[in-house]
């Protein structure tokens, strides 16, 4: 049987028996011949299925929020998710038997086009690989902000994709890098990665800040940390949620430039010569460094999924299965591998 969870109304989930198909508009063709794949893991994105779990997806907004094998309507009920691990069980040779990557909702088996998944590459443990679609957003993010040799960079928010951000911009030579959040108890994990963590910083002159942590209060920080012709790049996505800032103090003195960050369109700098799958592709190969499992905070089985989203949204959580709200990044759902 073929399960898949759903959200069914505002902070409701339920896992429901699901189409083994996908029937979609990219449905299989002889050149692009259908995959049979059986879920090993898949991973919470916290920000967005968050709210879409809570309902606050702004109906302007219904049409581009569509993950790519999204079933199901904006507010709900709606099956939604993106950050697929599991293994081919029928499909081309090449794929056959091959662990793979797909933007695919919680779901025990799909059946996808074969262009649909990205291979693993060699030594990268399946586990880990529910961090891809994180890692293209900071890829993504990184490509937006352009930063350059020697940048001061202030990075506001060390969710998954600001610790990622953060992580990929201190390995560019010479650059000042500043990993910042008001939770100290994401200091373990920031310096686990080689970052300089604080929970506030007093420095105004950097040239880059990316600000990720999803919350207003943030935005206004990464404002103030930006130096002369500063340039502030927002990665967060608020849904319906009104973002008040102070554009007066420095803002118009300092020549400052805000700018947003999103995964669902390429840089325009890489659409020459980029592809989505190029993208996919190089966060995956990114993801070789097993320092970054720091980022996956717990797992629980799929059949938990109501139980978790619950928790992640706010509600009662806190054991390894059951996550809390307010210390959990990654949260890893595993599948029966029967």
């Amino acid at each position: 049987m073929t399960n898949a969870f759903w959200v069914t109304g505002p902070l409701e989930g339920a896992i429901r028996e699901a189409t083994h198909d996908h029937h979609s508009p990219a449905s299989a063709t002889a050149d692009d011949p259908a995959v049979e794949v059986r879920a090993l893991y898949s991973g919470i994105s916290r920000g967005t299925e968050t709210l879409v779990y809570t309902s606050q997806v702004p109906e302007s907004e219904f049409n581009t929020m569509r993950a790519p094998f999204q079933e199901g309507d904006f507010p709900f009920p709606v099956k939604y998710g993106y950050a697929s691990v599991g293994q081919v069980l029928s499909g081309p040779d090449h794929l056959l038997g091959r662990s793979v990557f797909c933007l695919f909702p919680h779901q025990t088996d799909y059946r996808v086009p074969a262009s649909a998944v990205v291979p693993l590459p060699e030594g990268l443990p399946a586990g880990r690989a529910v961090l891809a679609a994180n890692m293209e957003t900071a890829v993504n993010g990184l490509w937006d902000a352009a930063p350059v040799i020697g940048d001061r960079i202030a990075v506001v928010g060390l969710g998954v994709v600001g610790l990622l951000v953060a992580w990929l911009a201190s390995r560019i030579p010479g650059t000042r890098v500043t990993a910042l959040d008001t939770n100290p108890d994401r200091r373990a994990v920031a310096e686990s990665l080689g970052l300089d963590f604080h929970t506030h910083c007093q420095r105004d002159d950097h040239d880059l800040v990316i600000h990720a942590s999803g919350h207003p209060a943030g935005l206004e920080t990464a404002l103030a940390l930006a130096g002369m012709e500063g340039r502030i790049i927002e990665m967060s996505w608020y849904g319906s949620q009104t973002v008040p800032l102070p554009l007066g103090h420095a803002f118009h003195s300092r020549r400052l430039t805000i700018r947003s960050s999103q995964v669902g369109h390429l840089n325009p700098g890489q659409v020459p010569r980029w592809q989505y799958r190029d993208r996919m592709t190089l966060a995956l190969d990114l993801l070789q460094h097993d320092v970054l499992d720091n980022l996956i905070t717990g797992e629980s089985p799929f059949e938990s999924l109501p139980e978790v989203m619950a928790a992640l949204a706010g509600g009662a959580g806190g054991t390894k299965c059951i996550p809390s709200a307010t210390d959990t990044l990654c949260h890893r759902i595993v599948y029966n591998r029967r």
